[in-house]
């Protein structure tokens, strides 16, 4: 693995899934629209995308048009005018116009049906299209701590993976999250913990059991491959065995410097992976490496700096010990930074997992309650037929006599 020294400001995309039977959770559908429909799930918003690339995104669009319209409108009409980029030494003081030239950059790198999807998003939410490319591609400008603890290191040999994002509680983000139950015709379900209009994702699971969290570092201006944010996003749809989650960054052209760890709840075995633009390598479970001088048997631990010291001194005095409530806590101040927008603990074994984000007033997620879910029962959710309806996509015909014109 390369340099450990690293940033940590990324903005990361999220996606959370909850558990919801009748008997322990109070369900409620807001709204539906086509096969997509949004609930609320003990107080958190579920979203639920069905079908093809371009359905989805306009049900994602539709369901959460206001919150979609607000974010995007902070992010670049009062946010952005706040911040310069600095790229090789040189700083631009027009983050949407930097961002519009990466999207130009990397679009050969980027399969058409991530772009399918953001042009659902846009017809949902009745906006600009260039507005919506331009907010997912935000992550490739701004670049969190990880860990997987299995086997002897557990109480019972669950493998869970936890994850913590780190990044400005003073872009919004948290105000606008949403938990994305997406089933992608062809592909595999997943939940990714996110924001409204956000297509890619930084934390998320699959319903074959493989989870992700993503790290960001340095690497500013590299940018010739497939974006980060739509890298993990292939690992949730496409991967159903650790192997091949680590292949899809392994065989596609990466961009920047970026960190991840991987988890397969099947087989209990988890990696740290250094995917960057210029450099490719693992480290197992059990396994030291020079910026991560520290093995612990069946565990892998992702940090920098003192926070790296305090996680691993953590996970040794609880070694063999580890559970559900006591491996959050391997997530507290001071591993999670002021900053900490969001933590997530999968439980990739069983699909579980629990969510905290930032409060609006800013107070990091470190210190909000966790609230609890499980893909495979939120896939199990239908939404109530007395929910209103809203319009549908229309019809394929009709969009791509649109895009041609």
């Amino acid at each position: 693995m390369k340099r450990m020294t690293m940033r940590i400001s990324g903005l990361c995309l999220i996606a959370v899934l909850g558990v919801c039977a009748a008997a322990r959770a109070e369900c409620k559908t807001i709204a539906r629209c086509g096969a997509g429909f949004l609930e609320e799930v003990n107080g958190s918003r579920v979203l639920h995308v069905k079908g093809e690339p371009y359905e989805m995104g306009y049900q994602q669009g539709a369901l959460l048009r206001d919150d979609i319209r607000e974010l995007v409108h902070f992010l670049f009409d009062v946010k952005a005018k706040a911040i310069t980029v600095e790229v090789g030494g040189i700083k631009l003081l027009n983050p949407k116009q930097v961002i519009k030239g990466i999207v130009a950059q990397q679009r050969k790198y980027v399969p058409e049906r991530f772009f399918d999807e953001m042009r659902g998003i846009a017809d949902g939410a009745g906006m600009d299209v260039q507005d919506i490319v331009v907010a997912n591609f935000i992550p490739e400008l701004f670049h969190c701590s990880g860990f997987a603890l299995s086997g002897s290191a557990t109480r019972d040999g669950t493998l869970y993976h936890g994850r913590i994002l780190d990044y400005g509680c003073d872009w919004k983000l948290q105000e606008h999250a949403v938990l994305t139950v997406a089933e992608p015709r062809g592909r595999i379900p997943f939940v990714n913990v996110t924001y409204a209009g956000f297509v890619g994702s930084v934390t998320g699971m699959n319903a074959e059991r493989v989870s992700i969290g993503e790290m960001g570092g340095r690497g500013m201006g590299h940018w010739d491959g497939t974006p980060m944010a739509l890298l993990v996003r292939m690992v949730l749809e496409e991967a159903d065995t650790l192997e091949r989650a680590i292949a899809v960054f392994r065989d596609r052209p990466r961009t920047c410097e970026y960190y991840y760890v991987i988890a397969d709840g099947k087989t209990g075995k988890a990696v740290g992976m250094e995917a960057s633009w210029d450099v490719f390598g693992t480290v197992a479970m059990g396994e030291s490496h020079a910026k991560l001088p520290t093995a612990i048997k069946d565990a892998v631990v992702l940090s920098a700096g003192d926070r790296y010291k305090e996680l691993v001194r953590r996970v040794q005095t609880g070694l063999g010990t580890f559970d559900a409530e006591s491996a959050r806590h391997l997530m507290d101040r001071p591993v999670a930074m002021k900053s900490n927008l969001h933590s997530v603990l999968f439980e990739t074994t069983t699909t579980r997992l629990w969510v905290a984000h930032a409060s609006k007033d800013g107070k990091p997620a470190a210190e909000q309650p966790y609230a609890a879910f499980q893909l495979s029962q939120l896939l199990r959710h239908q939404p109530d037929p007395s929910a209103p309806a809203l319009p549908v996509p229309p019809a394929a015909p009709a969009r791509a006599a649109r895009a041609a014109r």
